[in-house]
């Protein structure tokens, strides 16, 4: 059996986690007795921490929300976790940088001198990862008045930058303040997203937060809307491969590359590759259009057997004449469909890319 400290620390860390604890699984997840577990309830009592027990066939213990609760206590795996969380706060692009390491410093001075030096000895340099454009970011108060209104269920009014020249947007609709319900606040990529059903506009927007400036007070409350999909991490995949609402990417094809399935796979972040020899592999990979996706794949340096489709057989022939002009000086061939053309420059499952400039725009 524990020590009488650890095994109230293993206790209170339990209580904390769910809002009512059977008597009997506490003691099995504690490996003690029924009565042990009262006997610990009591000591944590008298430290202050509010527990209150519930009748019933699977009586158990609560610890109750209090005004005044005790300094608080970290196990030796919390406090890694806690450290490694405020360490990389500079990453999550929610201007808490300052806030965090002020944190960081205020929970070390409360610990015990065994789990300050284990903060003091886990040093972590949070980078960045490099881009074109540094990662937008988002005023916390933002962050916290968007969660605020998905948590409430309250209608949202918000102004919102939108990535294109000012004027008309979505279908001839101006750029007014947006009404929306919101219903998640995610974060993808570097960015804050808002996930909400625009009642103007009658269909799912993606805003991104750093575009958007909060007009209080809140709206009367809603009931939530289910997701195309049910869940908000398909949802959200969905609206950045600019597909339908299933996750697939819209435009897929198949090849055979005379490469090693093992180079192709390090490259090779959405797609399937499978091995055919030591130097051969099969690729099936994912873009937002044909020619976006043929582009990727020509960017291994290896001899490509097209499987299929013919749309893919026909994005290398167009890309074939247009890097053909490139290299003669020759005028440039127009493309046959100015849309798929567009798309053709917002990569592939294979590589980490900027989602389209429309899905920014709500």
């Amino acid at each position: 059996m524990p020590k009488t400290s650890a095994r109230l620390l293993a206790l209170l860390s339990l209580l904390q986690t769910r809002r009512d604890w059977p008597g009997a699984l506490l003691a099995e997840r504690l490996d003690i007795s029924p009565r042990t577990v009262r006997r610990d309830v009591d000591r944590l009592r008298e430290l202050g921490y509010p527990i209150v027990a519930f009748k019933g066939p699977d009586g158990g213990y609560r610890l109750e929300a209090g005004t005044e609760l005790p300094p608080l206590l970290f196990d030796d795996e919390q406090a890694v976790a806690l450290a490694i969380a405020l360490q990389i706060a500079t990453t999550t692009g929610a201007g808490i940088e300052e806030a965090a390491a002020r944190a960081l410093n205020t929970v070390r001075q409360v610990m015990p001198a065994r789990l300050r030096h284990r903060i003091d000895t886990l040093q972590v340099t949070a980078v960045e990862r490099p881009a074109i454009r540094p990662d937008p970011q988002v005023d916390s108060s933002v962050l916290m008045a968007l969660s605020v209104a998905v948590h409430a269920r309250e209608v949202l009014r918000f102004d919102h930058t939108p990535a294109s020249p000012p004027g008309a947007d979505d279908h001839g609709v101006q750029n007014l303040p947006r009404r929306v319900q919101p219903h998640h606040l995610v974060t993808w990529g570097g960015c804050w997203y808002l996930v909400a059903w625009d009642l103007d506009r009658e269909d799912w927007r993606t805003f991104r937060a750093d575009r958007i400036t909060p007009r209080p007070p809140t709206g009367p409350r809603f009931t939530p809307r289910e997701l195309p999909g049910g869940e908000v991490a398909a949802f959200v995949a969905s609206r950045f491969r600019g597909s339908d609402g299933s996750g697939n990417w819209p435009c897929r094809g198949e090849v055979i590359l005379d490469l090693p399935a093992a180079t192709v796979s390090r490259y090779t972040r959405d797609g399937v590759v499978e091995e055919l020899g030591p130097n051969r592999c099969r690729l099936v990979l994912g873009s937002w259009s044909w020619p976006g996706l043929a582009a990727t794949i020509g960017r291994f340096d290896a001899d490509i057997e097209v499987v299929g489709p013919a749309e893919l057989k026909d994005a290398f022939a167009h890309l074939a004449r247009r890097y053909t002009d490139a290299a003669t000086g020759a005028p440039a061939t127009p493309p046959a469909d100015p849309m798929s053309q567009a798309h053709a420059d917002h990569g592939s499952g294979g590589w980490a890319q900027q989602p389209p400039l429309q899905l920014w725009r709500g």
